[in-house]
């Protein structure tokens, strides 16, 4: 049996946490704690807290989202484009360095908290959805399986709303990750194809409403 990269990614992720759901001691050692890695240099940390999760529904909401737009980006542009091999290789890029980026920003705002922790694969499935809609822009992305608005217009929706909430700091959702994964992903789609540019800006030129 020959699974996508995507189901791998997805299996691994949710071993570890479901594991690390039972071992409070190995979920306080994965996730990210900015204190700690610039006091004790434990920058896996930049990694590891991407494949652990806060609640059963934070990490179902993740892989699920991940699946859906993971099969399309691995399946449909990467493999297509860069063959089997290279096109994987880039998939795990793609998730990896997205997470890593998305915690940037959240690294150099918390150094100095000790209290601050944050962990979720978001930043890494944020920018496999937004590499998606760079090659997918008037696809549909439906919100709780009810409206459905098209890529191009709900992408930046999302930014703008990721930016101000993270700006606000109001709640427990680590927005800033949310932004940069996203932000990350646009960027790859270019930098791996930057033809996307172009058939982008064609797609939605042409997208009629539905109504």
């Amino acid at each position: 049996m020959n699974l996508s990269i995507t189901v791998i990614l997805i299996l691994v992720t949710s071993a570890i946490s479901i594991y690390a759901f039972q071992q409070p001691e190995l979920l306080n050692r994965l996730l990210f704690h900015p204190y700690s890695i610039r006091r004790r240099n434990e920058w896996y940390r930049f990694v590891s807290s991407g494949f652990v999760h806060g609640s059963w529904i934070h990490l179902l909401f993740n892989m699920f989202t991940f699946y859906w737009f993971g099969e399309a980006v691995e399946r449909y542009v990467l493999k297509p484009l860069f063959g089997q091999e290279l096109g994987a290789i880039l998939f795990i890029a793609l998730f990896v360095v997205g997470i890593i980026i998305a915690h940037i920003s959240t690294y150099i705002k918390y150094k100095d908290a000790p209290h601050y922790r944050s962990l979720g694969a978001s930043g890494g499935v944020s920018a496999v959805v937004f590499c998606s809609i760079m090659f997918y822009p008037v696809n549909d992305l439906c919100l709780y399986g009810l409206l459905c608005i098209p890529g191009f217009i709900l992408g930046p929706l999302y930014l703008i709303y990721s930016y101000y909430q993270g700006k606000r700091g109001a709640d427990n959702i680590n927005h800033e990750a949310h932004l940069f994964g996203a932000l990350f992903g646009i960027v790859f789609a270019i930098v791996v194809d930057p033809r996307v540019i172009g058939r982008f800006v064609d797609q939605v030129s042409t997208y009629q409403l539905p109504f």
